[in-house]
């Protein structure tokens, strides 16, 4: 005999016999649909306004795991510092609230060093070295990072400009991965340059990964510090990061993390269980068939590439961006004579169809990448591509 609705009580309220054997699944909630929250198909890549990335079942198993027991919060990112080390091959490492808030933290470190009196006064700089040097090229909204710890932006273009820059108010060198191609200086000389005057260089390489050599290629090379979001090639905890390279120089960041309260990065908080999913996403990621992974890539762009060919009037072109979120990719173009839609309206209809997909791109083109797709959802998107196409061709 099995369950039995017990007369004059709820639905969930349920009489079971003496010999029936209990077999009750509970019903998985549908968050995202309780709330009114559309998801979508992730053609675009690791947006932070899309979310990042979906995470590993093993990641998520070590997220719930960590919010079973109580531990040190010190204790356990010195392990994991240690552990992560031991991975990269590196002094030292810690897991922090982001790529932004590694850079955060680092240059709160790099002017404060280890001076207590100094940590609470931040983001009074008074008596400290407090000025980046960066290059014009690099000069993106992220700064915002380290001018909101208090240091102030000194821009440059050339390595001649550059030297003549340092002072001493100077802490820090800082190179953008992501826009390696467009700077004068590339990574050796912008190294040897921090060497020669003794500065601290910090490589932030938010978005690269891939490849998977770039995890340990900077340090290599001779930068103090690098970043990396954890959120989008790894498949961490969207709101995790990693800070690594020499123990001195985090040894200082971390004064201005949690437990300590009067810092400038209490707000940047790190829990138990995002250092745990960062952890082993990062054993995760250098475990990975890297080869495997990019060859499934590829196949499936190639597949969308090959539908969205065969509609007339339609181009496409196949692409890896040199530096950052370098991954296959697919750029879609026509001839709006033939395809009476413009690029950004197409995407908006992707957007809005069943099941949404999200796509990058500007009025030239609608951009694809496919390594943010659970297998199989390249199909859908090939099909909606196609279609679309069609709906609009004259």
């Amino acid at each position: 005999m099995g369950w039995l609705p017990l007369v004059g009580l709820g639905n969930n309220q349920l009489l079971r016999s003496s010999n029936a054997p209990l077999n009750f699944q509970a019903v998985r909630r549908d968050f995202f649909k309780e709330l009114g929250v559309r998801t979508f198909i992730n053609a675009a890549g690791t947006y932070t306004s899309m979310t990042g990335s979906l995470m590993p079942k093993k990641v998520v198993d070590a997220i719930s795991y960590g919010s079973t027991q109580y531990v040190d919060l010190d204790e356990l990112q010195d392990k994991v510092g240690e552990r992560i080390a031991e991975l990269l091959d590196c002094e030292y490492a810690t897991v922090t609230s982001g790529c932004f808030g590694a850079m955060s933290i680092a240059m709160a470190g790099l002017m404060t060093g280890m001076d207590q009196k100094k940590v609470v006064q931040l983001p009074n700089t008074d008596g400290m070295p407090n000025q980046v040097i960066i290059q014009k090229s690099h000069d993106i909204g992220y700064k915002q990072a380290l001018t909101n710890v208090g240091a102030e932006i000194v821009v440059i273009e050339t390595a001649d400009q550059l030297e003549r820059a340092i002072s001493r108010k100077t802490a820090l060198l800082w190179f953008l991965n992501a826009n390696t191609h467009l700077g004068q200086i590339k990574w050796q000389q912008w190294v040897d340059l921090g060497k020669k005057h003794q500065i601290p260089t910090l490589n932030d390489c938010a978005a690269d990964v891939p490849p998977v050599e770039n995890l340990f290629r900077f340090q290599k090379m001779g930068f103090d510090l690098i970043t990396f979001s954890g959120g989008k090639g790894l498949r961490g905890p969207q709101s995790a990061g990693l800070l690594f390279g020499k123990k001195k120089y985090i040894d200082a960041a971390r004064l201005h993390t949690p437990p300590r309260g009067q810092t400038i990065g209490r707000g940047m908080k790190v829990n138990k269980e995002e250092i745990l999913g960062m952890l082993v996403a990062l054993e995760e990621y250098l475990q990975t068939d890297h080869q495997r992974q990019w060859d499934l890539w590829e196949q499936q762009i190639e597949l969308i590439k090959k539908s969205a060919d065969s509609v007339l009037g339609v181009s496409t072109q196949y692409h890896v961006p040199p530096h950052a979120n370098h991954v296959p990719s697919l750029k879609i173009s026509w001839d709006q004579s033939k395809v009476n839609i413009s690029p950004n309206h197409f995407r908006q209809e992707l957007k809005k169809g069943h099941p949404s997909i999200e796509t990058v791109g500007n009025d030239d083109y609608l951009g694809i990448t496919s390594w943010m797709m659970v297998p199989g959802q390249e199909r859908i998107v090939a099909y909606r591509i196609k279609e679309l196409l069609n709906t609009y061709s004259i």
